[in-house]
């Protein structure tokens, strides 16, 4: 799984902001990464220098094999938590895609005995 960390100029994009949510949304998704070919997050600061609540916003990309990508978008005061709620929502619809494609294939119908 490719991942990619984007930033805007208003959010402190250091090594380290970056390598502490890679780590994160990695953990949360780890059991769909043989699935999932790459993952994009991208933080942003939507006030600014301004402070408020909910003002980051962080919004994760994720693209599985074979499928069409899938976006979520966490909102909080801290980039940390806003990662957080982004991976988190991303793992629940990742479940339910693919529980929902487990279940409706079937294994072929045996041969009937007249």
């Amino acid at each position: 799984m490719q991942f990619q960390f984007n930033t805007d100029s208003s959010v402190m994009g250091t090594q380290n902001v970056a390598e502490r949510i890679e780590d994160q949304v990695r953990r949360r998704l780890a059991r769909f990464a043989d699935r999932l070919t790459r993952v994009e997050v991208h933080v942003t600061d939507v006030n600014g220098r301004k402070h408020g609540g909910d003002d980051k916003h962080c919004t994760i990309e994720a693209r599985p094999r074979g499928g069409r990508a899938i976006g979520v978008t966490g909102k909080a005061a801290d980039v940390d938590a806003a990662a957080r709620i982004a991976a988190n929502t991303l793992a629940e619809r990742l479940e339910r895609m693919f529980g929902k494609a487990g279940r409706h294939s079937h294994d072929p119908s045996p041969d009937k005995q007249i």
